[in-house]
């Protein structure tokens, strides 16, 4: 486990997974701490893909693999590369194992730096092939403690994103995979805040919004005042909470990538968000968490 520290927060990651495992300021803690009764993680990395592909199996080639849901990165021990006082980073390449079951070579390199209030999450991806392309996805999934919990209450605070008009949805349909035709409207308050309960995500399961319509979501307390707030480019936001669990946290989530449609049976290289790096080329992103 390692430890970043400034004069706001403690930051704790693991090397399994290069998961982060703990955000506090002072005596509070910010991300949940995993209970199996509700959801065993805390903020594992999706790679190399976002999701479920249908019925697990994927084709690349015409070749037919299996792959569970969000594949293996958040499982794998990866290398501790550098470490200072605020910036942690880690490393993970492919394996004779890992080709078994995902046939790309890679080299996947996560950082976490600490600055002020915030935390900076930082995915770099590489192609380190000469004459193959890599094809991948990529994607967070940090959850975060509902700040005024209570199983007796319903109420669980807002989330507050950075457009309040036009914005759209897509569900999951069956077997992990998603409806892509059908667009629900996401109708926001005049207030802009989006009321959270304990039931919210019992019928739609996982909130998804797709083609970049928010880049900022934050999450607020029951009374109004800001708990936290996330800010990304993913063109991909999935928002969680396990239904009919009534559970104590909320997991906001910058995807490059999602689960495929139901009954999807195409390439993986055509599978929709998926990034493609040609030979020796790299992708980087970065999305923040500021505790405010």
């Amino acid at each position: 486990m390692q430890t970043l520290k400034n004069d706001v927060l403690t930051v704790q990651v693991a090397e399994h997974g290069a998961e982060l495992q703990s955000i506090m300021k002072g005596a509070t803690e910010y991300l949940w701490q995993g209970d199996p009764a509700y959801w065993g993680r805390r903020s594992p990395v999706l790679f190399p893909i976002v999701g479920s592909v249908w019925e697990k199996r994927y084709r690349v080639d015409g070749v037919e693999f299996e792959l569970g849901q969000h594949g293996f990165a958040r499982d794998m021990e990866f290398e501790l590369v550098s470490e200072t006082e605020t910036e942690v980073r880690y490393r993970l390449v492919s394996t004779e194992e890992t080709l078994k079951k995902y046939p790309y070579q890679f080299v996947l390199e996560i950082a976490y730096r600490l600055h002020g209030n915030s935390l900076d999450v930082i995915w770099e991806v590489t192609n380190p092939e000469t004459d193959k392309d890599l094809h991948f996805q990529i994607g967070a999934h940090p959850a975060f403690i509902y700040p005024d919990y209570s199983k007796e209450n319903k109420e669980r605070g807002f989330l507050v994103f950075d457009r309040t008009e036009g914005l759209e949805c897509i569900r999951i349909k069956e077997k992990g995979c998603v409806d892509s035709v059908t667009k629900y409207p996401l109708e926001i308050p005049a207030d802009g805040r989006l009321p959270l309960a304990s039931d919210t995500f019992d019928a739609i399961d996982t909130l998804m919004l797709q083609n970049g319509q928010i880049r900022k979501t934050e999450l607020l307390r029951a009374d109004g005042t800001p708990w936290l707030s996330l800010t990304f480019d993913a063109p991909v936001v999935g928002i969680w909470s396990p239904p009919g669990k009534v559970a104590p946290f909320i997991c906001l989530e910058p995807w490059y990538g999602r689960c495929d449609s139901a009954g999807y049976e195409g390439e993986y290289k055509d599978k929709e968000w998926m990034n493609t790096l040609a030979p020796g080329q790299k992708f980087s992103s970065v999305y923040t968490i500021e505790i405010l």
